[in-house]
């Protein structure tokens, strides 16, 4: 499988690094003083398990990127999205696997849409990573878990359980799902409430950690994506607030969301569709969101 990896940042970085350090054929898409100092010195993601030092590193602008990749893992920021679907259409073929790894629910099926030849599935990646400096990815926890599939029976593809493997051959856990539209609305379920209560509360993940009103509006959040996913005919698994709630409390105390660490830098953001969007949803399907409503009000008034 040749891979190619879009984005070389918080997601995309430590992904393609567990792959091309196990041997895969990998090449990043990164630019600007990140992809300048991959070039010139290679990649580096520190993680509690041991850096990963990649020199040389296969990494190419989007103008300079001539391959024909089997796979292509998208790792943006959902506002970035148009931008690069361009990009993807020019490079892949009808054979090739688009597997996008947002933070936003339903980019695949979205993504679909604008490419009727490749394959794009569904998925999401637990992660807590972001750079530290250009040529350099920091990984805060263990955690790194991919989980991806078709959303039709039909789609499927036996290429799919290769790229599984790859995955985990590489150290990385790795979920081919069997019901992607639950298990990335469970992902959406832990990471739009933590974005939402932290900015809210201007909270680190500690902040969310022990019992008081903040964890009460995270798992108050948690609860109302599953009432939207209900309404969507995609129900959560029971215990998905026992899941997420042990993914957050695993996380460092002050760790924040990527979505906080945009809004506090002023930097273009996910806000949009991890939280007015949802808002947008419950309107649209009749359901009350009363917690995300009044966040969002909150955060209309800081923009």
């Amino acid at each position: 499988m040749k891979y190619l990896i879009i984005g070389a940042g918080g997601t995309g970085g430590p992904l393609g690094a567990y792959l091309a350090n196990a041997g895969k054929d990998v090449t990043f898409l990164a630019r600007g003083a990140h992809l300048d100092a991959m070039r010139e010195q290679g990649f580096r993601v520190i993680r509690p398990a041991g850096d990963i030092r990649l020199f040389p590193v296969s990494v190419e602008s989007a103008e300079t990127y001539r391959d024909a990749p089997d796979v292509i893992f998208v790792c943006v920021k959902g506002y970035s999205l148009p931008e690069i679907t361009p990009f993807v259409r020019r490079v892949a073929r009808r054979d090739t696997i688009v597997i996008p790894l947002l933070n936003l629910y339903g980019t695949g099926g979205r993504m679909q849409k604008e490419l009727p030849e490749p394959l794009v599935t569904d998925g999401c990646i637990y992660v807590a990573a972001a750079i530290e400096y250009p040529g350099c990815v920091r990984m805060t926890s263990a955690l790194l878990r991919v989980v991806f599939g078709v959303r039709e029976p039909e789609e499927y593809r036996p290429e799919l359980e290769q790229i599984a493997s790859d995955l985990t051959e590489s150290g990385a856990e790795c979920v081919l799902s069997g019901n992607i539209r639950r298990d990335a609305l469970m992902k959406f379920a832990y990471v739009s409430p933590q974005g939402a209560c932290g900015l809210y509360y201007r909270i680190p993940a500690g902040g969310m950690q022990s019992p008081g009103e903040a964890r009460d509006c995270y798992i108050a959040l948690m609860d109302e994506i599953a009432a939207l996913g209900k309404a969507m005919g995609v129900p959560l698994e029971e215990d998905y607030r026992e899941r997420n709630l042990a993914i957050l409390d695993s996380l460092p105390p002050d760790m924040t969301t990527s979505l906080q660490k945009d809004v506090a830098a002023g930097k273009r953001s996910e806000l949009d569709g991890l939280v007015f969007q949802v808002v947008r949803m419950g309107e649209r399907l009749g359901v009350p969101l009363l917690t995300y409503e009044k966040i969002a009000a909150e955060l209309s008034t800081r923009r």
